[in-house]
């Protein structure tokens, strides 16, 4: 994995990137034995994202379903 940086010391340029990599390092953790162990991890922790995790600034809603009631 690769991660983008920003300017020197200016977080808050990509705000919203580094919350949801903070959010996905702490809830997968790091105890792999393979790539394709991390790898899964990563692939089935974003559609929990995107499909269960709730988020209060999108009313209680997951992305998914804040994407369909805004559509």
């Amino acid at each position: 994995m690769t991660q983008s940086m920003s300017r020197k010391a200016t977080c808050l340029d990509n705000a919203v990137i580094e919350s949801f990599f903070h959010l996905l390092k702490i809830e997968i953790g790091n105890n792999f034995s393979t790539k394709e162990e991390l790898i899964n991890s990563v692939r089935n922790w974003i559609y929990y994202y995107n499909n269960f995790r709730i988020k209060k600034k999108l009313g209680g809603k997951s992305p998914i379903q804040y994407r369909k009631l805004v559509s």
